[in-house]
């Protein structure tokens, strides 16, 4: 059963000078405990659908449901804290808090804190193949690769079954690229996440077990890798 839909979604951005139709009758659905791809030129529109499914944004038509409730009538600051996780390109930790603090401070907008909250960050440091050593440090004394495992430990302390990826691996080498591609995935089939990665990266496009492709605001394309 899906854990996400996107029905019929168009989305469109309209300015003082001109109106831009990016997304032109979307629809697909994604189930927990998978991996999905979606790939695509820049400019195809798969961002604006990745923001869409992320609760930044809202439908101009259609409707994007998760758990059969469509984001238009949700709290969507609530829906983002507690139901979609996005991991970026760029990290995106906060430089003047610790790793742990990092890890923890989005328990703590939930009303998780103190001992309870670190125990699980140091749980979820172990869970993302990093020393505890790393607990104390700020994320500027870091590799990006292990920059990129602080950020997805943040994302799964939310307790959040939805991980959007925005380009996870863009700012990476091969191998730590390949070392979060891994971990993504034992997140989708050992702990059921549903996890939907925006990609160009075709090498992590054949490791999905479904991929969508994009094109000028459209789906060209759904294939099941396995």
């Amino acid at each position: 059963m899906a854990i996400l839909e996107v029905k019929n979604v168009r989305f469109r951005y309209d300015s003082k000078y001109q109106s831009v139709e990016v997304l032109k009758g979307i629809s697909c659905a994604f189930e927990a405990g998978k991996f999905y791809a979606l790939i695509g030129k820049s400019g195809s529109g798969k961002s604006t659908l990745l923001s869409l499914m992320a609760g930044l944004l809202l439908p101009t038509e259609g409707e994007i449901c998760f758990q059969g409730k469509s984001t238009g009538s949700l709290d969507l600051n609530r829906y983002r804290r507690e139901n979609a996780a996005v991991i970026y390109q760029s990290y995106r930790l906060l430089p003047l808090l610790t790793v742990e603090e990092n890890i923890t401070y989005p328990m703590e907008l939930r009303g998780k804190g103190g001992r309870a909250a670190r125990q699980r960050a140091a749980e979820l440091l172990r869970r993302v193949d990093l020393p505890d050593t790393v607990r104390n440090r700020f994320p500027g004394m870091l590799s990006g690769g292990e920059q990129q495992r602080v950020a997805i430990a943040r994302a799964i302390s939310m307790e959040s079954k939805l991980l959007l990826g925005d380009e996870p691996t863009g700012n990476l080498d091969a191998e730590n690229s390949e070392r979060i591609i891994d971990l993504l995935l034992k997140l989708a089939h050992e702990d059921g996440y549903c996890v939907i990665v925006v990609t160009h990266d075709l090498e992590i496009a054949a490791k999905a077990d479904f991929v969508y492709r994009m094109r000028d605001g459209l789906l060209t394309d759904e294939t099941a890798a396995h």
